[in-house]
Parts: C-alpha cells; sequence; structure tokens
C-alpha cells in the first residue's frame, strides 16, 4: 500500500463528507493504493456514525472509536499502530490541513528519503495575537532547545516513512514533539515543506491558550526523556554527585579548622548548615536516579487505551 491517512478527530461531524470525498479524489487522481483511518477521539456528536456511513461506500477506511476522550497523542498513536502504508500522513479534521499536499508529502518520503516531513503554514489565518505569535515564540523555542530546524513543529499534516510511526510512541500531548521524538529514535532525515492553510469552515477549535503553557511543560519532558530517560542516573546521579562533594568538601573544611585551629562554634556558622543541606540534597538526588533506573528498567512504557469499536483490521 502507498499511502496511510491518519486523522484523528473530535466534534467534526460537518466536515468528515467533504474531507473524505476530497482526499478520495487526490488519491485516485494519481493512482495511489491508499487506506483512510479515522480516529474519532470520544466525539459526542454524529462523527462515528457519519465515518461507519463512510466506510460502506468506501473499503478503504479504517476507523477507531475511543470511548472517552483521550486526547490527540493517543489518537495519533492508535492510527501508527495500524498503519499499513509504505508513507502515513497525517491531518486534522477541520479541513484546515489540504489533502492537495498528498502527493508532494509521498514523493519527499518515498522518492528524496526523508524520514519525516512536516508542514510548515508559513501563511496562517488563525488570530494573530490568539495564535500566531504565541506560535512563533512556541516555535523559536523548540528549535533553540532541540536543535531540529523547523517552523513549525505543531503542524498537524506531517508525512512519515512507515518504520518511523511503528518505532517511536506518542503519549499524553507529545504530538507536538514528534520530530524530537523521532530524531531522539534514530530517524534524523527530517523535512519540511511549506502547505497551504485553509480557513477553517465548520465547528470551532478545540485548543485554548493553554496548550501553550502544556506546551513548554511537554517540551522540558520531551527534551528529558530524549537526552536522559534511558540513563535517567547520568542526570540526577551526577547532579547529586556534585552537591554532595560540595558539601563534603564544606565539612572536611570545617572539621579541619576545629581539629588543627581549635575554632569552635562550628554549628552557629552558615556554611555548616550549607554543608549539611548540600550533602542531604545530593543523597537523595543519587537516590532518585537510582530509583528512576529501577522504574525505567522493569516497568512497561505501553499505554492501553479503551476502543469501543472498529472497522477493518
Amino acid at each position: 500500500m502507498d499511502i496511510s491517512v491518519v486523522i484523528p478527530l473530535l466534534n467534526e461531524e460537518e466536515s468528515l463528507p467533504e474531507l473524505e470525498s476530497w482526499i478520495r479524489h487526490v488519491m485516485e487522481q494519481h493512482d495511489f493504493s491508499y487506506e483512510i483511518i479515522f480516529v474519532d477521539d470520544g466525539s459526542t456528536d454524529s462523527s462515528w456514525k457519519i465515518i461507519k456511513n463512510l466506510s460502506e461506500n468506501n473499503k478503504n477506511i479504517k476507523a477507531l472509536r475511543f470511548r472517552r476522550n483521550y486526547g490527540k497523542s493517543p489518537a495519533l498513536n492508535e492510527g501508527f499502530k495500524i498503519a499499513e502504508g509504505d508513507v502515513v500522513i497525517t491531518m486534522d479534521a477541520d479541513l484546515q490541513d489540504s489533502p492537495d499536499e498528498i502527493p508532494e508529502l509521498y514523493d519527499m518520503v518515498n522518492n528524496k528519503g526523508y524520514d519525516l516531513v512536516s508542514g510548515w503554514k508559513k501563511k496562517r489565518y488563525d488570530s494573530k495575537f490568539a495564535k500566531n505569535i504565541p506560535s512563533k515564540f512556541f516555535n523559536f523555542t523548540t528549535r533553540l532547545m532541540t536543535g531540529i530546524k523547523l517552523h513549525d513543529f505543531n503542524c498537524g499534516l506531517k508525512a512519515y516513512r512507515n518504520d518511523v510511526v511503528k518505532n517511536i510512541e506518542v503519549y499524553g500531548e507529545m504530538h507536538r514533539y514528534i520530530p524530537v521524538i523521532s530524531k531522539a529514535a534514530g530517524f534524523k532525515k527530517i523535512g519540511e515543506k511549506v502547505v497551504q492553510h485553509q480557513k477553517r469552515k465548520y465547528g470551532t477549535t478545540k485548543f485554548g491558550m493553554s496548550r501553550f503553557v502544556r506546551g513548554y511543560l511537554d517540551l522540558l519532558t520531551i527534551t528529558f526523556i530524549s537526552k536522559f530517560g534511558k540513563r535517567p542516573m547520568h542526570f540526577f546521579g551526577g547532579i547529586g554527585t556534585v552537591l554532595f562533594l560540595a558539601g563534603f568538601v564544606m565539612g572536611a573544611y570545617l572539621a579541619i579548622q576545629k581539629i588543627f585551629n581549635s575554632v569552635y562554634g562550628m554549628t552557629d556558622r552558615p556554611l555548616f548548615y550549607l554543608a549539611l543541606i548540600f550533602m542531604m540534597i545530593g543523597t537523595q538526588l543519587f537516590l532518585t536516579g537510582f530509583l528512576a533506573e529501577l522504574i525505567q528498567t522493569n516497568s512497561p512504557n505501553k499505554k492501553q487505551y479503551g476502543i469501543s469499536e472498529r472497522i477493518g483490521k
């Protein structure tokens, strides 16, 4: 199969028929073998009913329905698990991503050797102050911290080589950082393509300003995990050792002062308490690193999600 299109959605009943028709037209026009994977993230409208109706007329449709709203990252993760296409393309269901971009994205992965290609919505139709300016600052910070030169990390329109999506796990709200996760997994040929951004035609956005706060917390998390996720002792143990040694040196200095210079009242000196604090914190951090190593080594990290219905294998 050439292409799998994975589409996470939440309450998008109005846009689904038009989106399916548009994708089908593009695929048939370019003679691609394909599948469309809808992942209904706990919609409360008629989205699932519409998907079932669409699947009766298009046998290339697969679909998953969550029992409740888990979030975009789990939806993508479950869609990736069943994707069979050589190239996996993700897009949002709100018609702001254009299926007309699919052939070029496919070409960049299949023929030009990219592991991942991220869309760049260079010209946006979102609110300037509510989305555009915060997004630019967010993307600048992410580039700075990760070293990945993308302009739009959060663009839903992306293309992946199949083995990329089979070797990464997207959880929490980490969908913003799939390029970072992919790079950490060893897929380093990451490209970018300017894509058309469409005005929202139906419904309202599902993301508020709080996503930027959560986004930065997720950035710190993914940066730490990508560097120290497999070796937490190197982080906690390293800092703990430095602090403990600093406290030990301070304590040794005070002991030498008392033994050889007969200096008394050591416990009244701030340096004494600072030495104690450094040694205690250093010991705690070292133990934290040790426990983190045990947890990382022995605990399964695969999260299971409740799927109530399924179309296709």
